[in-house]
């Protein structure tokens, strides 16, 4: 419950959710998950990126994983220059170090990032569209990225991971035609069918 929900508030918001954590759950000490490793792996993925290492940023890389564990597809929220593509790319070079270096953890896999702005395209280029006049189908960039992750987790065991990141303003238009992705269909729905 903690670790699902303490990513989405804000941090004046904390201390009334601990609370109401230890009124349900009196007396009750649940320890943090030690992520010495993955922490390890986060700073030095910001030092080589030239980016300093204070420990909230950290600590929002480590809840973005926890996160994941939890849910298929997250939002990262914030005022442009706050760090949002960062945190994905900086935790997913850090799995990537500790896949490298041998860690077991299910978690800790290479991870292949694909990156769109899906306001730098039209809605045709995005999803697809039908030319009107031929009445063909032509695929748009995210059938494609889906498709394409689809077909990379094929096998026993994938060897990576393959994260699609919508990085740029939420609209309407766009992000209507990904709430069955989100929600638990897990499909992504077509113009075409």
């Amino acid at each position: 419950m903690r670790d699902s929900n303490v990513p989405k508030f804000l941090e004046h918001d904390l201390p009334l959710f601990d609370g109401i954590v230890e009124d349900l759950f009196p007396g009750v000490d649940v320890p943090f998950i030690d992520y010495g490793k993955l922490q390890v792996a986060i700073e030095h993925q910001l030092r080589l990126a030239k980016l300093q290492t204070p420990p909230k940023f950290v600590k929002k890389i480590i809840q973005l994983l926890e996160t994941m564990m939890v849910r298929h597809g997250i939002m990262l929220v914030g005022v442009t220059g706050t760090g949002k593509t960062t945190c994905g790319t900086v935790l997913s070079r850090a799995l990537r170090e500790l896949a490298e270096a041998g860690s077991e953890d299910p978690w800790h896999k290479s991870v292949h990032l694909d990156t769109l702005n899906p306001k730098s395209v039209t809605m045709g280029e995005l999803f697809g569209e039908t030319n009107l006049l031929t009445n063909e189908w032509t695929e748009g960039l995210v059938s494609k990225l889906v498709k394409d992750a689809v077909g990379a987790l094929e096998g026993d065991k994938p060897t990576e991971k393959r994260w699609i990141n919508f990085d740029g303003p939420v609209d309407a238009l766009w992000i209507e035609n990904m709430n069955t992705v989100l929600d638990d269909n897990k499909t992504l729905c077509l113009a075409n069918g």
